[in-house]
């Protein structure tokens, strides 16, 4: 067999593997990508769900503090009244 006819299929046999070891690093690229977009997503929804649960949260916090802000003035009325019926105190 001639040198050159060699030289040339061993060439030939180097591209071809360069380009199977760069087809399968792109699809493995591909892939990991795909699955940092899937895990993206899951991280996502899982944000989306908690800010709206602590929404819900802050919104049921403050309902709570107008109750206790209205308890408050009650109190302090009916501690008022009390004050003006108890002969001991002086007003």
């Amino acid at each position: 067999m001639e040198t050159w006819l060699i030289i040339v299929i061993v060439v030939a046999v180097v591209v071809v593997l360069a380009l199977i070891l760069l087809l399968a690093g792109t699809k493995a690229r591909e892939k990991r990508l795909e699955s940092r977009r899937s895990e993206a997503g899951e991280l996502r929804g899982e944000a989306e769900a908690r800010a709206r649960r602590a929404e819900e949260r802050e919104a049921l916090a403050k309902e709570e503090a107008e109750l206790a802000r209205r308890e408050r003035e009650v109190a302090r009325s009916h501690a008022r009244q009390a004050d003006e019926i108890d002969p001991d105190v002086e007003t």
